[in-house]
């Protein structure tokens, strides 16, 4: 005689903060761990745009989170608070004011709110850039988890790491409740890599390479070294080519660089061709701006760059431009920007998003996969 099925576990109750355009919300979906999304709060209206037109039917707070009572997040019996507070107070390239920033505020506001939720969230999870690690507001919120009884563990990961070709840099920090615990020496360091207990084999590489004075030709501005380190990265079977992100059928007149960007910044552009298995970090400004915002696609299965390149400053202006058309230089489709940072095929932008606003708002997300794989190791 069989035994009756055991009561079914009620899905985890998920507070997304800073929810974006619900890349959070993506990778819990597809972490295989039972939970609802039972508010996703953020004052970005494009953003929010494009999470409604994804995620009709979950409630969308368009407010300051800092506007939000107690009692409100109380009443929503949070298990779990995913968050990507802003970045830019920590950015290498930004002024680094930390929790002077007034951007910090909110994040301030909900670690001062951590120790009232009742109940306690049982699982954290927080992401943000390279240079956290070394912030007062990290501080604060490992001295609240402290405080509040968690136990955590902080990791700086690329989504090379799961295979995807595209250097994007980042700390995460996930903490359990004292009921939840992790191992005893959680919080000993800042892991380089995804904790042990994760799928074997997805610890990344240094891509450091060894120093080769013969060197291939430098038709950029790059050194032997960044260029070398290029090569490495290219060679690496762990990570899938470019080309399996791209997609079929692309307008390249409208995506091609225009002649003047061309012009002035050729030596500087970080330039990929399908076939290569890796890509810069695509930022905010991709599209708008050229230096550090993302790759560019080399589309031309003919010109080869080391001779568009080579002796290209001894030419006239015509010439130079010439010759740069022939590599049919091409930006990212923001979908394909997309499939580099995880997104899952049927997220899409809503008609009425500019160009230009798809990719500020995908510049400003997180790679879908690595929190996907995060959220595994901190929920299962």
């Amino acid at each position: 005689m069989s035994s009756a099925p055991g009561p079914s576990v009620p899905p985890l109750r998920v507070l997304e903060l800073y929810s974006g355009i619900g890349g959070m919300h993506f990778a819990l979906n597809s972490c295989g761990v039972p939970a609802e999304v039972v508010a996703a709060v953020d004052i970005n209206t494009t953003a929010n745009h494009i999470y409604a037109h994804n995620f009709p039917l979950t409630p969308l707070w368009g407010k300051s989170i800092e506007g939000i009572q107690l009692g409100d997040f109380n009443q929503l019996s949070i298990d779990v608070i995913l968050m990507s507070p802003p970045c830019q107070p920590f950015t290498r390239l930004g002024l680094k004011r930390d929790v002077v920033d007034q951007r910090t505020k909110s994040f301030l506001y909900v670690l001062e709110l951590l120790p009232r939720l009742s109940p306690p969230p049982r699982f954290i999870l927080l992401e943000n850039v390279k240079g956290f690690e070394e912030s007062c507001a990290r501080n604060a919120l490992v001295e609240a988890l402290d405080q509040c009884g968690y136990s955590y563990k902080e990791i700086m990961v690329s989504p090379t790491s799961v295979g995807i070709p595209n250097s994007r840099l980042r700390y995460f920090l996930i903490a359990k409740h004292s009921d939840e615990d992790f191992c005893a020496n959680a919080h000993s360091k800042i892991l380089e890599c995804f904790p042990v207990h994760a799928e074997p084999g997805v610890c990344e590489q240094s891509t450091e390479a060894p120093h080769q004075p013969q060197g291939p030709f430098l038709y950029k501005l790059e050194t032997a070294e960044e260029v070398q380190k290029k090569l490495q990265q290219n060679q690496d079977p762990s990570i899938r080519q470019i080309q399996d992100f791209l997609e079929p059928n692309v307008d390249l007149d409208q995506y091609l660089l225009p002649p003047k960007t061309l012009l002035r910044y050729a030596n500087i552009l970080d330039i990929v061709r399908p076939i290569c298995r890796r890509s810069i970090c695509f930022t905010k400004g991709y599209g708008r701006y050229v230096e550090g915002t993302g790759s560019v696609l080399h589309t031309s299965p003919k010109a080869q760059m080391e001779a568009v390149f080579r002796g290209l400053a001894e030419l006239s202006e015509e010439q130079r431009l010439e010759r740069l058309q022939t590599l049919s230089l091409r930006y990212f489709t923001p979908r394909e920007v997309a499939n580099l940072m995880g997104f899952p095929l049927t997220f899409e932008f809503p008609e009425d998003v500019p160009l230009k606003q798809r990719y500020k708002v995908l510049g400003n997300s997180l790679n879908v996969v690595v929190v996907s794989k995060l959220l595994q190791i901190l929920l299962s």
